[in-house]
């Protein structure tokens, strides 16, 4: 996937979430604390995540914390992707992340990407 040309989001010190239409797919990228704060953003996010054909990458690479509510988020717009068989990976989600999915069951079931950044 072609990346956009920014580093991404700066405006919210505390977490977020954004969807970035890609040529070829969606770039959806976490950051922060993703908590329950975030849920209208989360909507939206999903929303237009979804609205966009292609594949769907999950960048959590810098989320520095993620309760149920994260948790849910990242489980439903994968749901949500593959029942419209949109591929989805998760882009270099933080020790904390895969220990979440571990504790649920969940390790190995979710796709995931590495980058060397």
């Amino acid at each position: 996937m072609t990346e956009p040309d920014h580093d991404g989001p700066l405006d919210h010190p505390v977490g977020g979430l954004e969807a970035v239409d890609l040529v070829d797919g969606t770039l959806v990228r976490m950051w922060g604390d993703v908590d329950a704060s975030l849920r209208g953003q989360a909507s939206t996010v999903m929303a237009r995540a979804l609205q966009h054909g292609g594949p769907v990458v999950v960048d959590a690479s810098a989320v520095e914390f993620l309760d149920s509510s994260g948790l849910a988020f990242i489980l439903q717009l994968l749901k949500a992707a593959q029942e419209d068989d949109r591929p989805v990976v998760l882009r270099d989600p933080p020790a904390l992340v895969l220990d979440m999915f571990d504790l649920l069951g969940m390790a190995g079931k979710i796709p995931l990407e590495f980058t060397t950044r």
